[in-house]
C-alpha cells in the first residue's frame, strides 16, 4: 500500500461528493471513450445518487463512459441482491446513458463458469487484445468497498481466487451465501486510478490494517498500475 493515498471527508455526504467530483475530473482526462468499473455496496451507492444528482447530472460526461461491474452474485438482474440492480436503480436508469454503454455481468441463461468467461470475452474485446499490458490500462477509473473482513469485489479472503493470475474474471462458489462472479487482481490492478470508498466505525480497524499492508487482508494485496486512493469519513479514518 506504498502507493495508497488516504483521503478524509467529514461525513458520508462529504465522501460522496468528493468521490463524485474526483470520478468527473478523471472521465475528463481523454477526449476518447472511458471505461468504469463499478462496486457494489452501500458507500457506492451514495456516490452514483451524487453523480445523477441537479449538481452533476449536466456535467458529467455520459456517452463516452462505458461502465463495467467488479463483481456480481449469481443472481437475475432484478434481484435486490444484485449490484447492477443497486447502480440502475441509483444512477444508471436517471442519466443520459446509452444503452450500449452498459455492460452488466451477465447472470441469466447460462452457468456461471460460462458468464465469468463470457465477461471475460467482453472485457478482452473492449481492451483490443488478450494480454494486459502494463503501459495501457483495462479501466479508466475502477471503484472499490471494503469489507470488515478485508475482501475487496469478491475476493474473499482464504479462497481460490486470490491466487488466479491467468484470467481476468472468476467463479467464487464458497464463502459466501451465493455464487459470485469477480474480476481477479489482474484485471483490477489494470486500473488508471483505484479508488475504495470507506465509510463507517465499523470499517476503522480493517481499512488500518489495510492502509498498513497486512496481505492477509485481500484488499491489501493489490499491486495497482496506477494510482491508489482511499476515500473516506472521519469515522472509518479514526
Amino acid at each position: 500500500m506504498n502507493k495508497a493515498k488516504l483521503l478524509v471527508t467529514e461525513d458520508p455526504a462529504a465522501l460522496a461528493r468528493d468521490a463524485a467530483d474526483r470520478l468527473l475530473a478523471w472521465a475528463l482526462e481523454s477526449d476518447g471513450p472511458v471505461r468504469f468499473c463499478l462496486s457494489g455496496g452501500s458507500t457506492p451507492r451514495g456516490t452514483y445518487q451524487e453523480l445523477a444528482s441537479p449538481r452533476m447530472i449536466n456535467r458529467f460526461p455520459w456517452p463516452k463512459v462505458h461502465w463495467y461491474w467488479g463483481d456480481e452474485r449469481f443472481v437475475p438482474p432484478d434481484d435486490k441482491a444484485s449490484n447492477f440492480r443497486m447502480a440502475r436503480e441509483a444512477m444508471l436508469d436517471k442519466a443520459p446513458i446509452p444503452p450500449e454503454n452498459i455492460h452488466p455481468i451477465p447472470t441469466v441463461g447460462l452457468r456461471a463458469e460460462d458468464a465469468a468467461l463470457r465477461y471475460e470475452d467482453e472485457l478482452k474485446r473492449a481492451y483490443g487484445s488478450t494480454v494486459l499490458q502494463p503501459d495501457r490500462p483495462l479501466f479508466d477509473v475502477c471503484l472499490l468497498g471494503l469489507g470488515d473482513d478485508g475482501h475487496t469485489a469478491s475476493l474473499i479472503p482464504g479462497e481460490p481466487v486470490l491466487a488466479e493470475r491467468s484470467h481476468w474474471t472468476a467463479v467464487v462458489g464458497h464463502g459466501r451465501p451465493e455464487v459470485r462472479i469477480t474480476l481477479t487482481y489482474p484485471a483490477i490492478d489494470a486500473s488508471r486510478h483505484i479508488a475504495f470508498l470507506v465509510s463507517g466505525e465499523d470499517k476503522r480497524a480493517v481499512l488500518k490494517q489495510v492502509l498498513a499492508g497486512d496481505t492477509t487482508k485481500p484488499a491489501a494485496r493489490l499491486v495497482p498500475a496506477g494510482d491508489l486512493v482511499f476515500i473516506t469519513d472521519r469515522t472509518a479514518a479514526g
